[in-house]
């Protein structure tokens, strides 16, 4: 076979050899250790946990070692393309806090390594196609849809594996005449890898994730080229992440059966393999079953999820972070305050059996990682949010900008600050009774104080209120009231003696709390009174005696 004739038939108007491009995109000029990570997502307007688990992993690996981490948009597959996705793509990561170093942009791109959009690199690809088939390592095949069909289930019959290989490759060894025929006709036809005749049956290669691996050698001559010319993503990212000098190959676990084609074509091409971080898939606890995520399924999947529902970047992060490295947490503890880019991420410390995704865990992640914000960085993320996401609930917030950051900042820097929010939407029901316009009696009255005490309560209550009283004088007017009217004026003296009293002087407190905010549990009522002012406060404890 005259190989060179076949690549001059099937590449007349590849003009570039691969020396050309190895000049173009020399080895990046880094620090020993510095580690080049890319994203690679497809521009299908749909953008996940998973995307964001690894572009963290990715982030992480690049950063801290002083390293590039950039962003490949793969869109070799024109029908799943839909427009404006890559702005979404952009958007979201970046609101969660991935920025890259270059890359894809809204409006084009940066860096030295480009194109960064795959569609546009179908030149490069063909090139290093041209020198495969010129080496005997690729091969067009004219096979048809109808055909490969029938020869699966020739396969099926036989209980021989399925794919294009052995004997199975029918066009493999076609004589050069025979292509040029099939040519001139205008048969279409994609390009398959040759695989070499194995020297073994497996081959080791070591994951940065799972150590390790024995895996079958390839032995199946896949598609590099479809029939339009546009790669396969087996062969378009094995020519990027080559000429981008990408390290280390960050992908889902689900990416590990057609590794070997991946390390066959590195031979072939004779490029040296980045290293390969293959990633647990994100799972969930469904009754009591470990199941994958699910795009249908399961909301949380998707990251407009947490961006409509307000959840911080900065806490998405941090709950990430403890499903990544197994240490996290620990670190966490022994570092309350410090920033985390001070954690030394490791992927020798991911799981490998399926990393469980668990929101209860996120909720309470973000409900410390938003107790330790203050007053002005809440106010600032939380109208933000309600800007976009509940007009309503803004132009209640930013009424009053004093009053509202009055609010947030109730119990917030105490020793031990409440930790009630996980996410701004949440915020909204938490808040309510601040804002006339939202205040209702959510709770009942306490069950043990009668409807006539109740009302004694309230009047005496509004009559002895002093709004200049400091908290501790402000609660001994309250344990008055409670022991003037039969009640234990501490929890434990109703505890000692529960038939001398009708209660404590926290039913007495209970009944004046849900007047005023309408639920049995809330803030500091000093402090919530306070910010409502005394007008405020004293009209509600007087609606509700009637």
């Amino acid at each position: 076979m005259d190989y060179k004739r076949l690549a001059e038939l099937l590449f007349p108007d590849v003009d570039k050899t691969p020396e050309d491009y190895e000049t173009m995109y020399p080895p990046r000029d880094l620090p020993e250790g510095a580690k080049v990570t890319r994203l690679g997502p497809s521009p299908t307007g749909f953008i996940h946990l998973g995307n964001l688990f690894g572009a963290i992993t990715d982030e992480r690996l690049a950063h801290q070692s002083g390293g590039v981490f950039f962003l490949r948009i793969e869109d070799t597959d024109e029908k799943r393309k839909v427009e404006g996705a890559v702005d979404v793509v952009i958007d979201t990561l970046r609101y969660f806090g991935v920025e890259f170093d270059e890359g894809a942009l809204k409006d084009g791109e940066k860096g030295a390594y480009g194109p960064y959009f795959q569609r546009q690199r179908t030149h490069i690809y063909h090139c290093f196609a041209k020198k495969l088939v010129e080496e005997g390592r690729a091969y067009p095949c004219f096979c048809s849809e109808e055909e490969l069909a029938a020869m699966r289930e020739r396969q099926e019959a036989e209980k021989a594996n399925f794919g294009y290989y052995g004997k199975w490759a029918v066009h493999r060894d076609a004589p050069l005449e025979d292509i040029e025929r099939e040519l001139a006709a205008g048969k279409p036809y994609v390009l398959r890898f040759r695989a070499p005749d194995p020297e073994g049956k497996y081959f080791k290669i070591r994951d940065a994730i799972r150590g390790e691996l024995s895996m079958p050698v390839n032995d199946m001559d896949f598609v590099l080229l479809k029939s339009d010319g546009v790669p396969t993503y087996h062969f378009a990212h094995v020519v990027d992440d080559h000429l981008m000098r990408t390290t280390h190959v960050v992908r889902g676990e689900e990416w590990l059966a057609t590794l070997p084609f991946h390390v066959a074509l590195f031979d072939a091409l004779g490029w040296k393999p980045p290293v390969y971080c293959h990633t647990a898939q994100l799972m969930k606890i469904d009754g009591g079953i470990k199941r994958k995520l699910s795009k249908r399924k399961d909301p949380e999947l998707s990251l407009d999820y947490y961006k409509s529902e307000g959840y911080l970047p900065g806490a998405v992060w941090e709950y990430l972070m403890t499903v990544l490295n197994s240490n996290f947490e620990d670190w966490r503890i022994q570092n309350p305050a410090a920033p985390m880019g001070d954690f030394k991420f490791s992927p020798a410390k991911m799981g490998v059996s399926g990393s469980l995704f668990d929101l209860d865990k996120l909720n309470d992640v973000s409900k410390n990682y938003l107790a330790a914000l203050d007053a002005q960085t809440v106010y600032d993320s939380l109208t933000a949010w309600a800007k976009e996401c509940d007009g309503e609930y803004y132009a209640l917030l930013t009424r009053d900008p004093a009053f509202t950051i009055d609010m947030i900042s109730i119990g917030r820097g105490d020793a031990k600050p409440r930790k009630d929010i996980s996410h701004w939407r949440q915020s909204k029901e938490f808040y309510s009774f601040f804002f006339d316009e939202l205040f209702r009696q959510e709770d009942p009255w306490p069950e043990n104080v009668p409807a006539d005490d109740r009302a004694e309560i309230l009047r005496r209550y509004a009559e002895s209120y002093d709004h200049s009283d400091d908290q501790s004088a402000w609660f001994g007017k309250i344990r008055a009231i409670a022991e003037e009217l039969g009640y234990a004026p501490q929890p434990k003296l109703y505890k000692k003696n529960p038939e001398a009293y009708k209660g404590h002087v926290g039913d007495v407190s209970a009944v004046i709390r849900v007047a005023i905010t309408g639920r049995q549990n809330s803030p500091d009522i000093w402090a919530v009174s306070h910010v409502l002012g005394e007008e405020r406060s004293m009209a509600r404890v007087k609606n509700a005696i009637g």
